[in-house]
């Protein structure tokens, strides 16, 4: 009877378990900003990612027609035939879909390019020109 007793005295403090929380918060503090940043790091990694499977989709489409899209065709020439302007002689699917950057925007298309022949682009975080960290833009220039 006496050890059933000290059984049910046991558990925790109040003060056991306020130091518990306490050391649970100060390492969910020093955690989370670290996590926090790896997802931006992972969405510009995709981005650039994005940007070369692009890239490669636009050389493809240039050695078949031998030029890029027009930047009246856009992007779009890579999923489906342009209807507008110079109408490709060899032109297929050279991808799936048009794939959104990954905040949610289309890539931008530049032809003639400001850095290239013809320029890629995410603009980032923000959706601005220019900017830094995520801000940034990612371009087929990087």
């Amino acid at each position: 009877m006496i050890a059933l007793k000290k059984s049910l005295q046991r558990g925790f403090t109040l003060i056991e378990l306020m130091v518990v929380l306490v050391i649970i918060g100060v390492l969910a503090a020093l955690i989370v900003p670290n996590v926090l940043d790896r997802a931006d790091d992972a969405r510009v990694t995709a981005a650039r990612t994005d940007v070369a499977n692009l890239v490669q989709a636009l050389k493809l489409y240039r050695l078949d027609n031998q030029r890029y899209p027009s930047a009246e065709q856009g992007l779009q020439a890579l999923v489906a035939r342009p209807a507008a302007g110079a109408v490709p002689p060899n032109w297929r699917p050279y991808l799936d879909k048009l794939p959104n950057d990954p905040w949610g925007r289309p890539y931008q298309y530049l032809n003639p390019g400001l850095k290239g022949e013809v320029d890629v682009l995410s603009l980032g975080a923000d959706g601005q020109p220019g900017g830094e960290g995520t801000n940034a833009d990612v371009g087929s220039w990087q």
